[in-house]
């Protein structure tokens, strides 16, 4: 008796995407091909503070990209969504009381 391995299974491997790479191997990789997204998140964080908003929520920064680029953004990820907030306040540090991070499980 032959065993299915999940590979294997109609519809489970996706040629566009390494299922194997890390999310931040991922995130490395979506982020070099798509470097206006994190111009945006960056443009959208300063609009939001602005505007006198003192927590911004990355999830929600996603859903605006989404909305604003409906076809310019395939492949934005809400894995990546604690990646950009971790690069925005590293290029940003004056923005920690407004974007929270949670301590990371893995490397």
């Amino acid at each position: 008796m032959s065993t299915i391995t999940q590979a294997g299974l109609p519809g489970l491997d996706l040629p566009h995407q390494d299922v194997r790479s890390p999310i931040t191997e991922q995130f490395h990789a979506f982020d070099a091909g798509h470097p206006w997204v994190y111009r945006a998140l960056e443009q959208l964080v300063v609009q939001r503070l602005a505007a006198g908003v003192t927590r911004v929520d990355m999830k929600a920064l996603f859903e605006a990209l989404r909305y604003r680029h409906p076809h310019g953004v395939k492949g934005l990820n809400n894995n990546y969504t604690a990646l950009y907030a971790r690069r925005l306040l590293a290029d940003h540090p004056e923005w920690a009381s407004a974007i929270a991070v949670r301590r990371r499980r893995s490397p």
